[in-house]
């Protein structure tokens, strides 16, 4: 089986900059919806691909704002997580799904093992080597990576504006509830919501996180509030102000 990209594909990592000694080093895993051109005739619809199926919605717009707000590195991933999904182990059996909130993901379909593993190679491991490399160079850096999530999953409600996720180091993720319980009581705030972290379900808070002892955190946020550019510029600048606080509370982290 051929690499699935070809040279006129986008490569699956975009890094920014950020200062020589940064605090935070940011991360976003779905932030793009991309679709290699030798999958194109089998890609989903279009109202599929502007879905959560296809990358986390609005994710990118916060991510890249609060990058340039706190002036540290961010690494994105460009491929939608239906080709394969780049904050899941090898093993997760919805790495590449079949089906996805009801809708059926034909380039999916009889994957065979070779098939896949080439994605892996291909978007995956290179997308995580390079968050490795941004990690080494900043060896003080606390991990934080961005997400969102559906308003509604099953018929089910979740009623949480931000949920942060942590699991062996949960300094990050309570001063985040924290500022947030004293800044703006009128968000709704969890820990370990709407997920927790697992190393069956997560690949870059256990790997580049927990293996280096790095303080970090998870942030998943409602994606109905962050779908436009001015409610995603709010809400990075809520999270900035949270995470500076950490950081200057813990001397640079």
């Amino acid at each position: 089986m051929q690499n699935p990209l070809s040279s006129s594909d986008p490569s699956p990592v975009e890094r920014l900059g950020g200062c020589r000694h940064a605090p935070i080093l940011l991360v976003c895993e779905h932030a793009g919806n991309a679709i290699p051109q030798s999958l194109i005739e089998y890609a989903p619809n279009g109202n599929d691909m502007a879905r959560h199926i296809a990358y986390d919605v609005g994710a990118e717009y916060v991510a890249r704002c609060l990058a340039k707000k706190l002036g540290v590195p961010l690494v994105i991933q460009r491929y939608s997580r239906l080709i394969i999904d780049c904050n899941r182990p090898r093993s997760a059996p919805d790495l590449a799904p079949e089906m996805a909130d009801g809708s059926a993901i034909k380039f999916n379909h009889n994957l065979d093992e070779t098939s896949l593993d080439m994605r892996w190679q291909s978007i995956h491991q290179p997308f995580h080597q390079a968050v490795g490399e941004v990690n080494d160079q900043h060896p003080g850096a606390a991990l934080v990576t961005i997400h969102s999530f559906t308003p509604l999953l099953n018929g089910v409600e979740r009623p949480w504006h931000v949920g942060f996720l942590a699991r062996r180091n949960f300094n990050l993720a309570n001063s985040m509830l924290a500022y947030f319980s004293q800044t703006h009581s009128d968000i709704v705030t969890a820990l370990n919501q709407p997920y927790q972290i697992d190393d069956d379900t997560d690949y870059t808070i256990p790997v580049h996180g927990e293996r280096h002892d790095k303080p970090h955190v998870l942030i998943e946020i409602r994606n109905d509030l962050i779908k436009d550019v001015s409610n995603a510029q709010a809400w990075a600048q809520r999270l900035a102000a949270g995470l500076s606080r950490f950081v200057t509370a813990h001397n640079g982290v």
